[in-house]
Order: structure tokens, then sequence, then C-alpha cells
């Protein structure tokens, strides 16, 4: 489903149109158990140009310059990792540092895991990857924003601009802080002051992918840089040889309002640090068969 802009109305709000869409996409399914898995979707190689126009509303420093990248086909979660598939990994054998069976705050067996540092997410790929014989990790930044985008320019896979219909983030007012719960002139909405499960709100992008905006943060593979100067420009992780460097997240969460959300927003956390607004989700590259 996406969401189109219609012309303005006298008070300079815009009505916008949910038009759904059937897409066909491939994907596989990881079985980790009788009764869970997870659902990997295609993402097909392809060029795009990473990172927000200069006249994108709400825009940062860090989101340019705006560069051309290629990235090679992948396999990416259409969910982030639910608190089941982390349980069930987080019983598999240790590979370098022990996980929590149940390290979230907002409790359900289908809403994303949370309070889950950098160093926790590495170590479940890497059980994750000891486990299935196939090598699973985070996304590299470029990676994370070609997919969410899957071939769209605006600030959200769906269009110009969100609403709390379509996903899960703070869609209220905070004085405080002078934060508006919309964005551009799109209306404000709810705010559940938690997550929801993952596909609370039945909308896929184009390459099939589930909560690219809000809910939760997502951890990248990437060590943070203040801009792309120098970034590399074929997909690949932008690392550095201090290992106590931030690392990117990105998407927005639920407790913040809609620009964080944007495709091209990118901010940073502490590989060791746990909060009850970032999660993650897997890629890996399948064996050609698949591709």
């Amino acid at each position: 489903m996406t969401a189109a802009q219609q012309p303005a109305k006298p008070d300079g709000k815009v009505k916008l149109a949910l038009v759904r869409q059937k897409q066909q996409v491939q994907f596989f399914v990881e079985r980790l158990g009788e009764q869970v898995g997870i659902e990997m979707m295609l993402i097909p190689s392809g060029t795009f140009r990473m990172g927000s126009p200069e006249n994108e509303p709400d825009r940062s420093k860090a989101e340019g310059p705006q560069h051309e990248v290629s990235v090679p086909a992948f396999f990416m979660g259409k969910y982030p990792v639910t608190q089941v598939q982390w349980r069930f990994v987080a019983a598999l054998s240790q590979v370098n540092r022990e996980l929590k069976p149940d390290p979230s705050r907002f409790e359900g067996d289908n809403r994303p895991v949370e309070r889950v540092s950098w160093s926790d997410a590495v170590e479940f790929c890497d059980r994750l990857s000891a486990h299935t014989g196939r090598i699973y990790r985070l996304p590299s930044e470029a990676e994370w924003e070609y997919a969410c985008r899957a071939g769209t320019t605006t600030p959200f896979h769906f269009g110009e601009t969100i609403t709390t219909d379509l996903a899960n983030y703070r869609g209220t007012d905070d004085k405080g802080l002078n934060w508006s719960g919309s964005y551009g002139q799109g209306p404000k909405g709810e705010y559940r002051r938690e997550t929801t499960p993952v596909d609370y709100f039945g909308i896929a992008n184009s390459f099939g992918l589930c909560d690219m905006h809000g809910n939760v943060w997502e951890w990248c593979q990437d060590y943070w840089h203040n801009s792309y100067e120098g970034a590399p420009a074929d997909g690949t992780a932008w690392l550095s040889n201090d290992k106590s460097a931030s690392r990117v997240r990105r998407g927005g969460s639920w407790d913040l309002i809609p620009w964080f959300c944007r495709s091209a927003y990118r901010d940073l956390y502490s590989p060791v640090d746990r909060y009850n607004n970032i999660g993650f989700r897997v890629v890996c590259i399948a064996p050609r068969t698949l591709l």
C-alpha cells in the first residue's frame, strides 16, 4: 500500500489517498523451529541516490552529500527481528557473548525485540549463521536505505509525508522540545507510547519489507561518520579502526516524531547502548539458486 498526495485543502493540509497495489516478490523462509521462521525478502541489485536532497524538509547535514551507490542483490528480513525469533537464537550456543533471552520492555512474541545493543545484534547474527550454515549479518547503511526506499526518492517509501495510520511514531506535538507531530503538510496523529507487533499496519514497500519507518530504530553495520564524504559507493559497510566508535541506527521509532522516520535520516548510538526503542533486522547472501 502506498500513500499519495492530493491537492491541498483551504487549510493548507493535504488529503492523503491510500492506494493498494499488488506486488510479486521473491523470498524464502529461514526455519528456526516448527513454529518459528524468518521471512527473508530478495532485494534486487540496483543503483540509487543515497542521502537526501538539500530541499527536503528537516534534512540534516549528515544526510549529504547525495551520492550514487550500486548495491548487489541480497536478502533482508521482512520485519525487524521479533521476540520469539530472538528467544530461539538466544538459546543457541554462544559464539562471543551471552544474550538475555527476554531483554525487551514491551513484551509480545510478534513485537520487535528491543533493548539490544549493537554487539548483541552481531552475536545474534553469528549464532544464526552457525545454526543455518548461511552468513547472516546486519545490513550496511547503504543496503538499509536502498531497501527502505525500494526505488522511491520521496522522504518515505509511501510518499512525501506520513501518518500514524501507516507507521508507529509520535504523532503528537511536544512543545517543550519544539517537536511537531506532523511532517510537511501531513496530519498529526496518535502517540501509542509503545511498540506495535510487526506488520501491525499491513503495509509493505515494493520489495516486500514492512515497518521500515518507525516502531524501533534498526542497527546497521557501519561505524558513524558525520557525512558521506568518502563513503563507499558499492553498498558495503563503512567501518573504522576505532572499535568504540558509535554505530549507525536507521528508521526512527515509536517515541520520536516523524522526521526521524525518513528514509534518509541517520543517527548514532554507542555499540553498548541498550534502549527500548532500538532493535534490528538481518540480511544474508543466499545461495545463487535463490538469486
